[in-house]
C-alpha cells in the first residue's frame, strides 16, 4: 500500500516476467489501484487505518500519492482544480 485515505486505500502494484529458465528478468507493467473499503451490512464505505512509510521508497510513494488522488478526484469531476492544493504546489515548485 502507498497511501491510505478517510475509506480508499492506494496500492502500487508491479509485474515483472523472465523465461521459464529464470534469463531475461524484465519490468512488464506497473500500475496503481485505489480500493475503497466497503461496510458488508450497509455497503457504505468505511474508514481504514492509516499507512505508516518506513523506507525511503515507501516515503516517496506515500508523498505522491495525494498529488495522484487529487489528479483523479478532478478528472472524475469530484473536485475543482483550485483545491488541489498538493497539485498546485507541485507545479509552483516547477516555476
Amino acid at each position: 500500500m502507498t497511501r491510505a485515505f478517510n475509506t480508499s486505500v492506494e496500492i502500487f502494484v508491479e509485474v515483472s516476467a523472465a523465461e521459464i529458465t529464470g534469463e531475461n528478468p524484465r519490468q512488464s507493467n506497473h500500475a496503481y489501484f485505489t480500493f475503497v473499503a466497503i461496510d458488508t451490512a450497509s455497503g457504505k464505505p468505511i474508514k481504514v487505518p492509516a499507512v505508516i512509510p518506513i523506507t525511503n521508497e515507501e516515503k516517496k510513494q506515500y508523498d505522491v500519492a495525494l498529488r495522484r488522488r487529487e489528479l483523479r478526484l478532478i478528472l472524475a469531476g469530484k473536485m475543482k482544480p483550485e483545491n488541489a492544493s498538493e497539485l498546485r504546489m507541485f507545479f509552483a515548485d516547477l516555476k
